[in-house]
C-alpha cells in the first residue's frame, strides 16, 4: 500500500475493508477559512472513503463511489500567508433523491483536498496530489487504458473484452487507434452485435480526420485543437449516434481489413508516413512532410480499376437485379431478389456469422468484371480513396462526403503534373477548393469498389493513416456497417 502524508488522529483502515491502494490525511476545503482534516482511503473496489480526523468517530464517514466520478485533476496554487500548496479536485454526479415524488437525478458534487504540507518541497506535495488524482481517474474509468501500451493493444482489448459494461466506446487519440478498435470489433465472434456499439472519437492525435469530418457534417465552422475537442465532447454529451459506412479491403496476401477513413498509395501516403518523425509539431507535420516529398517527387506504376456510381448514386450494373434473379414478396412492399449460384471461381457467400461478403469483388487471379472502368494511364503521382470529408483537421479532401453515402470518393493524380501545380493543389485542399482548380491530371470519381495492382512494390500504402505493405489491394464499401457519435 502506498501511503499519503500521515497526520495526527489518522486511523488505520479496518482489517475487513477492501484492499486499500492509497491512504493519507488531507484537508477538505470548505467555505473560507475552514479546511477540515480527513483521513482518505482509496480502495481497489473503486471507493474514496473519508473519515474526519481529530474527534471521536461517530461511525463510518462519507463514501464517494468513483463510478460516479467524471474527472479528477491535481494543481498547485499559492495561499495567502502560507505560500504554494498542492491540491486535487474530483467531480462527481451521484444520484440524489428528488423533491416530493420526483425521480432521483444526478447532481454535481465537487470535492477539493489540500495536501497537508509535511513535505519540505512544494514539488513533492504536487507529485503526491498527482498520484492521487491519477489513481482516482483510473478507478473512475476502468476498461481500456488511456493509451495503448503497444501497437495493436487496443485491437486486442476490444477483441476479447466484455462490451456489455459500456454504452459507448470512446477513443481519445488520433485516427490510428480508432482503426485498431474497429478491426478488433470485426475480429470478434459476435462482430454483428459488437460493431453496432456506438464509437466516439475525441481528437487527441495529429491528424484527427474523422473528428474533423463529424464536426463538418454537423454544420460547424472548421475547428482544430481544443475547439475541435470541445465540439466532439459536446456531441458525446448529446449522445446522438448515426450509421457510418466501412470499407472492406482485401490484399493479395490474404489480409482482410476494415477501414473507416481512407486508403492511399503515392504522394499523400508518403507525406503521412514521412511526417511521423515530426508528430510533435501537430498539424504542421503535414506541411513539413509535403515540402520534403515535393523535393523528391516519385512516380508510381500500376493498374487502377473501379466500379463507378450511376447518376442516382448507386453502382449501376451491380445494384440492379440480375436478369435471372427471382423476386420474392417482402413485408415492406419491395421485392427481395434471390441471386442464382455464382459461377465457379467467383467469391462465394460466407456462412452465417462470418464477415460480410464482398459481393462486388472477384478473386485477384480473375480480371475485373466488364462493367468496371479500367484507367488507361498506368503512371500516377498518387491514388487516394477516402470515405469522409477530411483527411486531416485542416484538409478537406472530399467536401461532398457523408458518414453514410454508400460510396468511396476516389482521387487519382496522373504523372506529368508540375511541382508548382501540386503545391497549389495542396494549399487549396486546406479550404476544400482543390477540385475548382484547372488541373487535367487530377481525377475524382465516386465509386462502390476499386482494385489497385502495383507493378512493383514501390513505397508503402496506408489504411486510415497506418502503413500497409505495397501489394495488390481491392475494396468495396459496406453501407452503414457501424455506428458513431455524431452531431445530428
Amino acid at each position: 500500500m502506498e501511503d499519503g502524508q500521515p497526520g495526527p488522529g489518522a486511523r488505520s483502515p479496518p482489517s475487513d475493508s477492501p484492499e486499500v491502494l492509497l491512504h493519507g490525511v488531507f484537508a477538505l476545503l470548505g467555505p473560507p477559512p475552514k479546511a477540515a482534516p480527513y483521513a482518505l482511503s482509496l480502495t481497489r473496489g473503486g471507493e474514496l472513503r473519508m473519515q474526519p480526523v481529530g474527534s471521536a468517530p461517530a461511525g463510518p464517514g462519507p463514501v464517494l463511489p468513483l463510478a460516479d466520478c467524471i474527472g479528477c485533476r491535481a494543481f498547485a496554487a499559492r495561499e495567502p500567508q502560507q505560500g504554494p500548496a498542492a491540491y486535487f479536485s474530483l467531480f462527481c454526479y451521484p444520484f440524489r433523491k428528488g423533491w416530493g415524488h420526483s425521480a432521483p437525478s444526478r447532481q454535481r458534487l465537487a470535492r477539493t483536498f489540500r495536501v497537508c504540507g509535511a513535505a519540505a518541497e512544494p514539488a513533492e506535495n504536487l507529485r503526491l496530489a498527482e498520484t492521487w488524482a491519477g489513481r482516482i481517474r483510473e478507478l473512475a474509468a476502468p476498461g481500456i487504458p488511456p493509451q495503448g501500451e503497444r501497437r495493436d493493444h487496443a485491437r486486442e482489448l476490444v477483441r476479447a473484452g466484455d462490451l456489455s459494461q459500456w454504452d459507448v466506446v470512446v477513443v481519445l487519440a488520433g485516427d490510428g487507434l480508432l482503426y485498431e478498435v474497429v478491426n478488433g470489433l470485426m475480429e470478434r465472434e459476435d462482430w454483428q452485435t459488437a460493431i453496432k456499439k456506438p464509437l466516439c472519437t475525441l481528437p487527441g492525435g495529429s491528424g484527427n480526420a474523422l473528428a474533423a469530418s463529424i464536426n463538418h457534417y454537423a454544420g460547424n465552422a472548421r475547428a482544430a485543437k481544443e475547439e475541435l475537442l470541445t465540439n466532439c465532447t459536446y456531441f458525446l454529451c448529446k449522445g446522438l449516434h448515426a450509421p457510418m459506412d466501412l470499407v472492406s479491403l482485401s490484399t493479395a496476401s490474404g489480409k482482410r481489413l476494415f477501414s473507416f477513413l481512407s486508403f492511399g498509395w503515392g504522394f499523400i501516403s508518403d507525406v503521412d508516413l514521412a511526417s511521423e518523425k515530426y508528430r510533435n509539431l501537430g498539424q504542421a507535420r503535414f506541411t513539413v512532410g509535403t515540402v520534403q516529398q515535393l523535393a523528391a517527387l516519385r512516380v508510381y506504376k500500376g493498374r487502377l480499376a473501379y466500379l463507378p456510381m450511376d447518376p442516382a448514386g448507386v453502382s449501376s450494373p451491380s445494384s440492379s437485379p440480375e436478369p435471372d434473379s427471382h423476386p420474392l414478396p417482402c413485408s415492406n412492399g419491395h421485392p427481395v431478389h434471390m441471386r442464382p449460384q455464382p459461377a465457379p471461381g467467383v467469391l462465394q457467400s460466407p456462412p452465417a456469422g462470418s464477415l460480410p461478403e464482398d459481393s462486388l469483388l472477384v478473386p485477384f487471379d480473375q480480371p475485373v468484371p466488364q462493367h468496371w472502368t479500367v484507367v488507361p494511364e498506368e503512371e500516377f503521382i498518387m491514388i487516394f480513396a477516402i470515405y469522409q470529408s477530411h483527411v486531416g483537421a485542416d484538409f478537406t479532401m472530399a467536401p461532398a462526403a457523408k458518414l453514410h453515402d454508400s460510396s468511396i470518393h476516389l482521387f487519382y493524380l496522373k504523372a506529368g503534373v508540375s511541382r508548382l501545380v501540386l503545391l497549389k493543389l495542396f494549399l487549396a485542399m486546406q479550404k476544400g477548393t482543390h477540385l475548382d482548380l484547372p488541373c487535367p491530371h487530377l481525377h475524382y470519381v465516386r465509386v462502390r469498389a476499386f482494385r489497385l495492382q502495383p507493378f512493383t512494390a514501390a513505397g508503402l500504402m496506408t489504411v486510415d493513416g497506418e502503413p500497409l505493405a505495397c501489394e495488390p489491394v481491392q475494396g468495396q464499401v459496406h453501407d452503414q456497417l457501424c455506428r458513431v457519435i455524431s452531431g445530428s
